[in-house]
């Protein structure tokens, strides 16, 4: 298993891609957008010089990231000779499942097709392609280079040696692996949602300032993120798609806070928007 194609340049598709090419991957990004894939470059390129820079990693890991990345906008590209493929789009379901009937016209039949979903069911996006036992998602974790965790969540149809396989892709990143039975949200995402909603829902009714929350979790309970300060890195649009998500298959406790809904709609979707719970427009200038 040599060659990655990821498909999505956003945040986490590109930390993916960074990641994947500095463990000795072949990665090809693509995203439909000649913008993105441009941002993405700069970005990786930014990365891999900062962290050379700090000794993060060594000259000639620098230049290995840039020998195995490969950008594309042609999805045929990307993954004609993948033996992985991993998505990273948006957390929308009818979007994921279009995009793999895309990759399954032109991946390898050995190919392991895996998404990178918080939340959403591999069972009913694998069910779309040819060979659901070698589907999988693989849920990474932001920001990708410094986060060790990767959740493997199983699909109905997921196999042991999909399992297998991508334990020791997970591995060769560097990452630690958890393997999860499908149930919506998770193990993390089920955990996460309900804490940073629940922060949103004391913010909005006077408790505390988002600072004096997001120090009582990190002080008090040991969080090395606020709550509130967690959402902001996410995007408050990704995170309200997620509770919307889980409060339909999970139920009333799971109601997304009026406040993150409040947010999203006026665009202030976080750290990505320069604007969310907190300010971050001195950062963007």
């Amino acid at each position: 298993m040599n060659h990655i194609g990821v498909i999505g340049s956003g945040t986490m598709g590109r930390g993916i891609a960074y990641q994947a090419a500095l463990s000795g991957y072949d990665v090809i990004l693509q995203d439909i957008s000649k913008e993105a894939i441009e941002q993405a470059k700069n970005y990786i390129h930014d990365l891999a010089a900062k962290s050379a820079e700090k000794g993060y990693i060594k000259s000639d890991q620098q230049e290995l990231i840039h020998s195995n990345l490969v950008y594309t906008t042609d999805i045929s590209v990307a993954v004609k000779e993948a033996d992985v493929v991993i998505e990273a789009v948006l957390e929308k379901m009818d979007l994921k499942i279009e995009i793999f009937k895309q990759v399954n016209e032109f991946a390898p039949a050995h190919a392991i097709l895996a998404t990178n979903t918080s939340t959403m069911s591999p069972t009913e996006i694998g069910a779309t392609t040819k060979h659901p036992e070698k589907f999988v998602a693989m849920h990474f974790f932001n920001p990708v280079h410094r986060m060790k965790l990767i959740e493997i969540i199983r699909g109905m149809d997921t196999s042991d040696e999909t399992v297998k396989i991508i334990k020791s892709v997970a591995e060769r990143m560097g990452k630690e692996s958890v393997e999860v039975n499908e149930f919506p949200g998770f193990v993390t995402s089920r955990m996460n949602c309900i804490i940073g909603n629940e922060a949103m829902n004391m913010l909005m009714e006077g408790v505390a300032s988002a600072e004096d929350i997001d120090k009582a979790i990190k002080l008090g309970l040991n969080h090395p993120m606020g709550p509130l300060e967690m959402a902001d890195l996410v995007g408050l649009d990704s995170r309200l798609r997620n509770m919307e998500y889980l409060y339909y298959h999970l139920g009333e406790k799971y109601r997304p806070s009026p406040l993150l809904t409040k947010y999203v709609k006026s665009g202030r979707f976080g750290r990505k928007s320069g604007q969310g719970i907190y300010d971050y427009s001195a950062e963007r200038s």
